[in-house]
C-alpha cells in the first residue's frame, strides 16, 4: 500500500503529518521496533482520522512485509521506486511512438528498453549485492518435529 493511498483518507491540510509519520516507520532499528512505530501510528491517527487508521491498519501486513528478510536489503525493498522508473521510462518511449503499427511493434521496443535497463543494471551497479541476495534466499522456516537440536532453514521459492 503506497503511504498516497492512505493520504487520500486525510484532508489535504493533514497529509504532510500523515506523511511524515509513516516515513518515521522505516527509521527504526529492528523489526520490533518497526512493528511498535507501526502500532503508534495506527492509534495516533485513530481517534482523528478513523477511516485513514483502518486502511493504514487492513495493510499492515502488507506494508511490514519487509522486516522478514535481513536489515541489510530493508532500503531496497520497502518501495518500488526500481520499478516505476522503469515503468516511467517505457511510458515516455512508447509515448513518443503514439501509435504502433502491430503488437510485434510494441514488445520490440519494450524488449528494447528492457535489454537496456538489464545491461545497465548488469554493467553499472548491483541494486543489491550477490552476498545480501545469497543472505535473503534463506528464511527461518518451522522446527521439523522429528529434528529439534538444527535450525531448519528452507529457501525462498523464486
Amino acid at each position: 500500500m503506497p503511504h498516497r493511498n492512505l493520504l487520500t483518507k486525510v484532508p489535504k491540510s493533514a497529509q504532510p503529518w500523515i506523511a511524515t509519520l509513516v516515513r518515521t516507520i522505516f527509521d527504526q532499528p529492528d523489526a520490533d521496533a518497526v512493528r511498535a512505530q507501526f502500532q503508534r501510528l495506527v492509534t495516533t491517527i485513530e481517534a482523528e482520522f478513523p477511516s485513514a487508521a483502518e486502511h493504514l491498519d487492513a495493510a499492515r501486513d502488507d506494508r511490514l512485509a519487509f522486516t522478514g528478510l535481513p536489515r541489510e536489503i530493508w532500503r531496497q525493498i520497502w518501495s518500488n521506486n526500481p520499478q516505476e522508473r522503469l515503468n516511467k521510462e517505457i511510458r515516455r518511449r512508447t509515448d513518443v511512438v503514439g501509435i504502433f503499427p502491430s503488437r510485434a511493434a510494441v514488445i520490440r521496443l519494450v524488449g528494447a528498453v528492457l535489454a537496456e535497463q538489464t545491461d545497465e543494471w548488469t554493467e553499472g551497479h548491483r541494486y543489491m549485492g550477490l552476498e545480501l541476495l545469497a543472505k535473503a534466499r534463506l528464511i527461518p522456516a518451522q522446527p521439523d518435529q522429528h529434528d529439534n537440536d538444527q535450525p531448519n532453514l528452507a529457501p525462498i521459492a523464486a
